[in-house]
This record gives structure tokens, sequence and C-alpha cells, in this order.
């Protein structure tokens, strides 16, 4: 039962990573203004847009699409690859946070959501993948 719920949450959870990786990724590709931009500290546009947006020419939201994507189709099948992958993910949302921080001085509302969530995906397949489901009780008479 913990496995299906479990599942299920990081299924969730990775659609919803889908969804605020195509706003990203929306954002890259859009010479409006950014309906996120807050203020000069807060702006989708200028992470988005700028040089560390896009890896060898891929822009970093389409990785985050596809990622995420993964993640939901394996979710449940094979636990400790998804806990490998979301450490792995992480690992490189956290490099991208200290872009944001200390090269670009500005954040991005989906950039900091999708960190969310992965860090929630990684809890939860840390979880499924090594907590075992059942505890084994034995008593001595």
């Amino acid at each position: 039962m913990r496995t299906h719920i479990l599942t299920a949450a990081l299924v969730g959870l990775s659609l919803a990573g889908v969804v605020v990786s195509s706003l990203a990724l929306r954002e890259h590709y859009s010479n409006e203004p950014s309906p996120c931009r807050i203020d000069a500290v807060w702006d989708c546009g200028i992470v988005n847009q700028s040089p560390f947006a896009v890896i060898r020419g891929v822009p970093v939201a389409m990785i985050g699409i596809l990622g995420y994507a993964l993640l939901a189709a394996l979710a449940g099948r094979f636990p400790r690859v998804v806990a490998l992958a979301a450490v792995l993910s992480t690992a490189f949302a956290l490099r991208l946070t200290w872009i944001e921080w200390r090269v670009l001085q500005v954040w991005c509302i989906y950039c900091v959501t999708s960190q969310a969530i992965i860090f929630a995906v990684l809890v939860l397949s840390l979880v499924q993948a090594f907590v075992p489901t059942k505890v084994r009780i034995t008593t001595q008479t």
C-alpha cells in the first residue's frame, strides 16, 4: 500500500515538474516581458534567457521536461534507478541554484519551484528505494 502511495506521489510531483519546466521553456523563447517579473531580484526572463539556460544548444528547461517525464515513467517500476536519477537531478538543480544566487543574482519562480519539486522527489524516491516496507517484529517467550 505504501509503495502505491509513494509511486502516485512521485508521478504527481514529476508531472508538476513537467508543467513548471514547460513554463520556464516558454519563458526561454518569449520576446515579451516576463509575467513572473516581480522586481530586479525575481525575474524568470533574465534567468531563462541567460547563457546558463542552455547546455550544448539544448534549453535547460527542456532537459527538465524530459527528466521529469522520465522520472514519472520509471516511478514504481525501478525505485533505485529513480532514486539515483533524483540524486543526479538534485545535484544539477543545486548547480543551477548556485548560478542564480552567485552569478546572475536573479531568481526565477519557476526554477525555485522546480528545485522544491526535485527535492521532494529525491526524498520520496529514497524512501521508496531504501526504507523497508515491512518491519519484522519478533517476540521472545
